[in-house]
């Protein structure tokens, strides 16, 4: 995108803003290789504990084929605007959305989030019948003349991410006194709407103060979000939602590794055991580049709290409620209306 009138105000703003926020110096970091899960299922629960954020390192996906992904997707984000709007996100959450059309933090923010991204989930054929429900049927892809091997590309790791998420799900199911395969069931993550999103935050600088931010202050919606980012210092998280007034902490990027934090419909099944975590973008004047893949379970699955987690003194807090209408409820709560037609 073009460079804004104040750019270079908004920036120098930003880094003296930046200056003021510390680093977060107490992020956990499980390593997915270790052969000792009991170990790993500590570290988990103390994660929790601590920020509900952690490093994910020895996942199973080469850092030769996230190079390879980082490329792919920064080439799409390189194309005319008029080419990336011919893609735009249809009615199935697939597909590119532009600068602004995302308040992640309404109440907050003057615009919107500064990013825009390309929503890519399960592939499913328009004729099944599954391609009638929300969150599902095919995906929209950039012509592959324009882009050769994107498509190819973005498929697989959507692939290996989604293994990676699985083993994430069982230390989350053994954290929870549960059997370790609990979540792998056909109608958990064994058939999930899982959705990666490739995401491009511009170069303008954010502003707290101002009510200017790359993504503003926002908890993920679904069981936990995988995030790939590059070298650019911009997360924050803020451990303690209810505190007045907040604090907030960088989470420093970690090569190689994907950062993990949990979402919103995790809190719900373990009726608060452990809690999502709110968090926002606060860009520096660089230009940032980030990969989030978001772990939802099945449509149909029925969120309810889990039996590990209620007793007499701990009833549920939150009545049942299908994972599609609880997604359907929070995209439309943050996602601007945009016409679904292709252009």
């Amino acid at each position: 995108m073009g460079n804004h009138p104040n750019q270079h105000q908004e920036n120098s703003t930003a880094a003296t803003t930046a200056e003021s926020f510390p680093i977060a110096s107490n992020v956990t970091c499980i390593d997915l290789l270790e052969p000792d899960i009991r170990t790993s299922v500590s570290l988990f629960k103390q994660a929790c504990l601590d920020c509900g954020f952690f490093y994910v390192i020895n996942h199973g996906i080469s850092q030769e084929f996230m190079d390879e992904v980082f490329d792919q997707r920064k080439k799409f984000f390189s194309l005319p605007v008029n080419e990336k709007m011919k893609v735009l996100r249809n009615e199935k959450t697939r597909g590119y959305t532009p600068f602004f059309n995302e308040h992640s933090d309404p109440e907050n923010q003057v615009n919107g989030d500064y990013k825009e991204g390309y929503y890519i989930g399960v592939e499913v054929p328009e004729d099944d019948p599954k391609a009638q429900q929300p969150f599902c049927g095919p995906n929209v892809w950039p012509a592959a003349d324009l882009l050769p091997g994107w498509r190819e590309t973005m498929q697989e790791y959507h692939r290996q991410a989604l293994e990676v998420g699985r083993k994430v799900a069982r230390m989350i199911a053994l954290a929870l006194d549960l059997d370790a395969n609990f979540f792998d069931k056909l109608e958990i993550l064994g058939d999930p709407i899982a959705s990666l999103r490739l995401l491009h935050y511009n170069g303008q600088g954010s502003d707290p103060t101002r009510g200017l931010f790359g993504a503003g202050a926002h908890s993920d919606f679904g069981l936990i979000t995988l995030l790939a980012t590059d070298d650019v210092l911009a997360l924050q998280i803020c451990k303690d939602k209810d505190a007045k007034p907040q604090k907030w902490e960088y989470v420093a990027p970690l090569k190689g590794a994907f950062i993990v934090n949990l979402g919103d419909m995790l809190e719900r099944w373990s009726n608060c055991t452990f809690k999502s975590t709110l968090h926002r973008v606060v860009g520096n004047g660089q230009d940032r580049y980030s990969i989030a893949f978001f772990v939802e379970p099945n449509g149909d699955c029925i969120v309810d709290c889990l039996p590990s987690c209620k007793s007499e003194t701990n009833p549920p807090r939150y009545p049942p409620i299908s994972c599609m209408s609880y997604m359907s409820k929070r995209y439309k709560e943050t996602h601007n209306r945009i016409s679904f037609e292709q252009h």
